[in-house]
């Protein structure tokens, strides 16, 4: 699909430089895929209960009250 859109050059610049890519149109695909990414990457994190080491048996008192040993 083309899409006509303005750019700002710099950040455009400052991307392709940190992307490691030399056209207009791989550094907006790679950018955009890489937030997509990382939008996903994070909807994982949250629907994972243990992700951030806290699951649902942290409320439980027998379990927590082990941990403390």
């Amino acid at each position: 699909m083309k899409t006509m859109i303005d750019l700002n050059d710099e950040a455009l610049e400052l991307a392709a430089k940190e992307l490691g890519t030399t056209t207009k149109k791989d550094t907006v695909n790679a950018a955009l895929e890489f937030v997509a990414n990382r939008r996903r990457r994070i909807e994982q994190l949250l629907d994972d209960p243990y992700a951030l080491g806290v699951g649902p048996d942290i409320a439980d008192p027998e379990v927590m009250r082990q941990a403390r040993r």
